[in-house]
């Protein structure tokens, strides 16, 4: 039998341990984050449909995304045992400079749209933590505010190929002067991806103020107060805006862009030139051999071409056609940490955050940006002490097994077969 007693009053005030309140309502939901999803959730709430679905969504049946998102799902670690990492180093040497954690932020257009601070916020929480931070063409701050914004940090500028050639030269050489280190070329805009979350929302830069949008600010009242009472939106290219983000991006680029192009775009930029939206082997070998200084493994977050390559697939097969030595990185689909060292470790030298980042600036602003990126190092640090790792070079293919549902169907001299 189980002996029983009256509580004893003194052991009871030991058990009842009171948080003080914090009053702090931004600080309070962002630490009650504790993952990219949860962020996601608060930017949700936070935002308008039509610039939260901007930021959420992609192209046509949003395949692409999903795929890359189940990727990352359908992995399955290789931990060592008896091997103690009570320390664990993060950082990496990517593109000729430091960087303090195994990913970098990715070019987001239109950022000021999602949260008044907009690339502002992502390049302070950049340069808070020594990581890189990538401008848009499409940003919505220019060359020279970013700078300003991270003036001893690593900036990077990622750079559309236009109809008007002398845009993109002009960004080029304002970018150099400006000190940003690396240019990201991009490649897979030829034309707009049919992004019909927009669509659908009738989403315009600027916004418009409709029945529709009315309505759903009524519960986000401090969305609207800050784009209202913050300066003009100001896009780092653009001179002229109206319509949507697709008639944008039809308008702008040009699908006649070549190696020609990035020819001259090489001739201008001083410092290391990167391919972004290299989505094939072949491709990659032979940027290789342009003598190009890296390239990022993407399909634009899944927001141009719908069902295509997964990047994170394609990176084993890439990294052992392009060797040690040239540099390869991956976006698309990234939302812990873990997929970040899976990356590493199936060959990656760096990744890149996108959706993720916006969902801490849509649900805090730059104190989201610190928790986004704090989330992420807490999730890399675990994810390396659980697998018996003390630094990034000791991850290597044998640390992962990437699983899939999608089996290629492989055409042989008797028709088509399942490999």
């Amino acid at each position: 039998m189980v002996q029983r007693q009256l509580p004893n009053p003194a052991e009871l005030l030991e058990l009842m341990k009171f948080k003080k309140p914090q009053l702090d309502g931004r600080k309070r939901r962002l630490d009650a984050a504790l993952t990219i999803a949860d962020l996601r959730t608060i930017a949700k709430r936070r935002t308008p449909k039509a610039a939260f679905d901007y930021t959420d969504g992609a192209a046509e049946g949003e395949l692409s995304l999903r795929r890359a998102r189940q990727a990352f799902q359908d992995v399955e670690f290789h931990p060592g045992i008896l091997r103690p990492a009570p320390q664990v180093d993060t950082s990496v040497e990517i593109l000729g400079g430091p960087s303090a954690l195994p990913f970098g932020i990715a070019p987001t257009g239109f950022t000021r749209l999602m949260q008044t601070e907009g690339e502002v916020a992502g390049a302070g929480a950049a340069a808070a933590a020594g990581i890189p931070f990538t401008l848009s063409t499409l940003g919505t701050t220019s060359i020279e505010g970013v700078k300003a914004a991270n003036p001893h940090g690593r900036n990077w500028f990622q750079l559309y190929v236009m109809r008007d050639r002398e845009i993109s030269y002009e960004l080029t050489r304002r970018a150099a002067a400006a000190g940003f280190d690396t240019l990201q070329f991009t490649v897979d805009t030829p034309v707009a991806g049919a992004r019909l979350r927009d669509k659908r929302n009738g989403f315009s830069i600027p916004p418009q103020l409709t029945l529709g949008t009315i309505i759903n600010a009524i519960p986000r009242p401090w969305w609207w107060y800050d784009f209202l009472t913050t300066p003009k939106l100001e896009f780092a290219s653009l001179s002229a805006t109206g319509g949507t983000v697709g008639e944008l991006l039809d308008a702008a680029m040009d699908p006649t862009i070549s190696y020609d192009d990035l020819a001259i775009i090489r001739d201008l930029w001083p410092g290391k030139i990167v391919i972004k939206g290299v989505q094939n082997v072949e491709d990659s070998v032979r940027l290789r051999d342009a003598g190009v200084d890296g390239i990022v493994l993407s399909n634009h977050g899944g927001r141009q071409l719908d069902r295509a390559p997964i990047p994170f697939h394609l990176l084993p097969e890439v990294r052992r056609a392009v060797g040690e030595d040239f540099t390869v990185m991956v976006d698309t689909g990234i939302m812990n940490g873990a997929d970040i060292v899976a990356s590493v470790a199936l060959g990656a030298d760096f990744t890149l955050i996108g959706r993720a980042y916006l969902y801490g600036l849509m649900a805090g602003g730059r104190a989201g940006v610190d928790r986004t990126i704090a989330i992420l190092r807490t999730e890399i640090e675990r994810t390396m002490r659980l697998l018996g790792v003390a630094s990034l070079a000791e991850l290597e293919p044998a640390h992962v097994t990437q699983l899939t549902r999608l089996v290629p169907v492989a055409k042989g001299a008797s028709g088509y077969v399942v490999r």
